[in-house]
């Protein structure tokens, strides 16, 4: 976390770490992995580097970045998807709560231009939903967004996705287009890295979406030793060190391209062969590392803060041949993760972060074995990873939130769940003071908490270090006296739960600023996650955007139920 000045070089504590020499060794060292170190103090500040296959703090203990994406910024919006409907504290906080210590944001190369000139187009977000934004442009939205991920103990990595602001600036295969060039590719990573190089809510820097396209297309993005325009690996080095050179103490990124020569074969082979045997490894876009074998990326003094970023997708995204006939998770090591980067963390040479993986659940049998494998592999590994998405509105795959982006995929998220940080029982902050889900959460503790530190007190925020902005502190609504009506009605159930709502109708003659509504459960009954309002000891109080309320005006929340929903009874509703 931080606003109030955890900046400065790269005071590090150091706890010595066991590297494994042999593939077996380090898969059974990574297993066993985020165990505490000897580290004796709290470090002051939450930057990451990295040792062998792992991800460290500055004390060196382990830690396991395990998030998912939410993406608009990089669209024509410039913006959050969702904030037309969706609440930005609560999504935030209901993230945070479920586990989620790290969001990749896709932006683009040319809001970063836009934002660094101080010009900004409308921000396409409802006020009356998320009046905390109300008269704020897009990069004070984004500001704004910061101080919530410090107060939930989220961490935040920037993804380039595009050149332009485009919602399908991804399909374009390389880091320049149109009047955006590789120069302004490097001039934007570097404002952004100045901006924020002295908060550590940001902790990565995924240098670029995705480069891809095959070696007879142009442009395509190639991987090999040159300086070449084209060389993705070359263009990666350099943003890479331009980025360190103004904040060394930030994670890069670097994702893969998409196909690479086969022994023998070089760029200039033809992209057919007469034998038929293609001359390139293909792959998912940005999912082929192979080339980091043969030239690897070099950061010199600041090789410590290179993670390597691969994608991979099942069958619903695209029929590649290794979906054909049977396959499993050992196959899929052998033919595919193994050879194009889980060689990369077998070998001990970096971590690996996968960027983007995910799909939908439930279409096809072969789509859900697939990612119950890649789950696995991740969890069983502690490879880093961030799901995509959070945004209902993505095409090919869903999200984990469901089109009213409030209420959850709780199938998808079930599958996720086992590949986010845990211990104890409790979700675990990449935050050293701060838990997940922010102070007194009952389902996250912070990084100290997890190495058994002493987290000493909250810092309070007394002012940003510039530009960052400072956390939002809500007030506290005064204690509901005025009159107000709430109905309860199940929306679904199965088995083991229910989905219910509870709509709360001012009865008075004057407007309310805030209400609360109490529930009472029978046994067997519980009340699981609530969103459009706050729960706690069985009272729901009303969020930050719908307490005020006209005379006969209502609103609705909603929540997740354990048990039968006939378990439920509103005992009463007051409103002031």
């Amino acid at each position: 976390m931080n606003l109030t000045g955890k900046s400065g070089g790269r005071r590090r504590l150091r706890a010595p770490l066991a590297i494994a020499t042999t593939a077996a060794a380090v898969v059974a060292a990574s297993v066993a992995a985020i165990m505490p170190s000897a580290a004796a103090e709290v470090p002051a500040k939450d930057w990451l580097h990295v040792q062998g296959n792992q991800i460290v703090d500055e004390a060196g203990n382990p830690v396991w970045l395990t998030g998912t994406n939410w993406f608009g910024f990089n669209a024509s919006e410039r913006v959050f998807h969702g904030l037309w409907s969706a609440n930005v504290t609560e999504v935030t906080k209901s993230m945070a709560d479920r586990g989620i210590n790290l969001v990749r944001v896709p932006i683009s190369t040319q809001l970063l231009l836009e934002w660094k000139a101080g010009t900004f187009a409308p921000a396409n977000v409802n006020t009356y939903a998320n009046p905390e934004l109300a008269g704020k442009n897009t990069l004070e939205i984004f500001d704004y967004w910061l101080g919530l991920c410090e107060r939930f103990g989220i961490k935040v990595a920037l993804d380039v996705h595009s050149a332009e602001a485009d919602n399908s600036g991804h399909n374009y295969p390389v880091w320049w287009k149109g009047t955006i060039t590789t120069e302004h590719f490097y001039q934007g990573w570097e404002w952004v890295t100045d901006r924020y190089k002295t908060n550590d809510t940001i902790v990565a820097m995924d240098i670029k979406n995705e480069p891809h396209g095959g070696q007879n297309e142009t442009p395509r993005a190639k991987w090999d030793g040159s300086t070449d325009a084209d060389n993705w690996k070359h263009v990666a080095e350099t943003a890479a060190k331009r980025i360190l050179a103004i904040n060394p103490n930030v994670l890069v990124l670097v994702e893969g391209n998409q196909v690479y020569p086969r022994p023998g074969k070089d760029w200039n082979s033809p992209n057919t062969n007469p034998d038929l045997t293609p001359n390139f490894y293909n792959t998912w876009w940005g999912g082929n590392l192979r080339g980091v074998a043969d030239h690897p990326v070099q950061l010199g003094a600041n090789q410590d803060q290179l993670v390597y970023s691969p994608h991979d997708y099942g069958p619903l995204v695209f029929e590649q041949p290794w979906f054909t006939g049977t396959f499993d998770k050992d196959s899929l090591i052998r033919d595919v993760w193994g050879p194009n980067w889980f060689y990369i963390h077998q070998n001990n040479t970096a971590p690996l972060l996968i960027g983007e993986w995910g799909g939908r659940l439930g279409q096809d049998a072969r789509q859900d074995k697939w990612m119950a494998a890649l789950r696995d592999l991740i969890v069983e590994n502690k490879v880093h990873q961030t799901f995509w998405v959070l945004n209902p509105n993505s095409g090919d795959t869903g999200g984990l939130l469901l089109d009213d982006w409030k209420t959850w995929d709780e199938q998808k998220y079930a599958l996720l769940k086992p590949a986010l940080w845990q211990h104890g029982g409790k979700f675990v902050s990449l935050d050293h003071q701060v838990p997940l889900g922010g102070t007194g959460s009952a389902t996250g503790i912070s990084l100290a908490q997890r190495y058994g530190e002493n987290p000493g007190p909250v810092p309070s925020t007394t002012g940003p270090t510039s530009p960052a902005p400072s956390s939002p502190t809500p007030s506290t609504p005064p204690a509901p006296t005025g009159q107000c009506t709430a109905t309860f009605k199940a929306v679904s159930s199965w088995n083991s739960g229910f989905q219910g709502e509870v709509t709360i109708t001012n009865a008075g003659t004057t407007a309310t600023r805030s209400w609360s509504v109490t529930l009472t459960t029978a046994s067997g009954t519980r009340i699981a996650n609530v969103w459009n309002g706050t729960l706690s000891d069985g009272k729901v109080s009303n969020a930050a955007h719908n307490g005020a309320l006209a005379a006969s005006a209502s609103t609705t929340f909603g929540f997740l139920g354990e048990g039968a929903p006939t378990g439920i009874t509103v005992a009463g509703c007051s409103a002031s």
